[in-house]
């Protein structure tokens, strides 16, 4: 859950428009709040690096502003540009310098003393102290990645972006790095801002969801509040002796019959253990051991974010490329969405 709703960051009619005519943002309003942890999802094109772009200064607005504990980012862009870490997408780092030479250099870029025990431990929880005299080319992807995330966190922001951190980075590095940023967010105070293609990384992570596509924001969520009341459940019902088909009295239920008869696979909603038409998980089991079905095992299961994420671009009509409709009518169809599965 958020932290607290102190308002860190406040993003207000942000719109970003090129010269060719590309629209690549509409209007985006978004406040993120202090110490929360807020993964920024949507399919690729959808305005996640153009939107990080000019939060940390990087892109010019066509309209629209940001504010940081008060201050607007274009006008005080000086002032506030020690408070934002940034972890891009691309692999930019200076090749022939060492680990540990970049990381001090980033550190004194913001006018900060050299503090050898913090950096020290920074290399250390990213795995990087025993690689800090090698140089950058020598490195793999995935280590460069750890660079790039030291030298974000080196100046010691208090929001930091991480634009796809994981990308190219192995399992065991990948949940060390999630590990890392949740205690700096829990511990320390610091807001992070998390765009990803690894949807299970938001929901192991993340505080708030917030969906964006075609440049506009769609929906914005607490994550178990939309974990709850978008989620479903599915229960597998094990059968003792299989059934030639499903009877009658269960087809107006959401049950099917798989695994060649020996098993029901029902699907009902997370929130109270009941499907669409009102039916619930004990009307069910009751008409099995009316009807002498019995039953030899249960197990059930719960949707997970990516199903989620998933279940919406296909409510406002997604293509084989996953790209959603008009987004005034998709924001229309995910709110009724969101009604049926309450």
């Amino acid at each position: 859950m958020t932290k607290n709703h102190d308002v860190v960051m406040s993003i207000k009619g942000i719109s970003k428009s090129y010269d060719n005519g590309f629209t690549a943002l509409k209007e985006v309003n978004l406040d993120i709040n202090r110490g929360e942890i807020l993964a920024l999802l949507g399919p690729n094109g959808a305005g996640k690096t153009t939107l990080i772009g000019i939060i940390t200064g990087l892109v010019n607005p066509s309209s629209g502003s940001v504010t940081m504990d008060g201050l607007d980012t274009l006008k005080h862009q000086r002032q506030l540009r020690q408070k934002i870490g940034l972890v891009p997408q691309e692999l930019l780092t200076e090749s022939f310098e060492t680990v540990l030479n970049t990381v001090n250099f980033s550190r004194g870029l913001f006018g900060l003393p050299p503090d050898p025990e913090f950096v020290e431990k920074l290399l250390k929880d990213l795995s990087l102290w025993d690689k800090r005299d090698n140089k950058i080319l020598s490195l793999s992807g995935g280590m460069k990645r750890r660079v790039l995330i030291a030298k974000a966190l080196v100046h010691e922001p208090t929001v930091l972006f991480l634009d796809e951190p994981t990308a190219g980075v192995d399992v065991e590095l990948r949940h060390d790095l999630w590990r890392m940023v949740q205690g700096l967010s829990r511990n320390e105070g610091l807001t992070v801002i998390l765009t990803t293609h690894y949807i299970e990384e938001a929901e192991d992570m993340a505080d708030r969801i917030a969906i964006i596509n075609s440049g506009e924001i769609i929906l914005v969520e607490e994550k178990d509040t939309l974990m709850q009341q978008l989620g479903k459940k599915s229960l597998r019902i094990e059968l003792k002796k299989p059934l030639s088909e499903l009877p009658k009295v269960l087809q107006d239920y959401p049950v099917e019959l798989v695994e060649e008869g020996n098993s029901l696979l029902y699907t009902y909603r997370a929130t109270d253990d009941s499907d669409e038409d009102g039916h619930s998980l004990s009307e069910l089991l009751g008409i099995l051991t009316v009807k002498g079905i019995e039953i030899s095992n249960l197990f059930s299961q719960k949707s997970s974010l990516e199903e989620i994420f998933v279940s919406l671009l296909e409510q406002v009509g997604s293509s084989e490329q996953v790209k959603l409709g008009k987004s005034s009518e998709a924001k229309k169809k995910i709110k009724e969405f969101g009604k049926e599965e309450r």
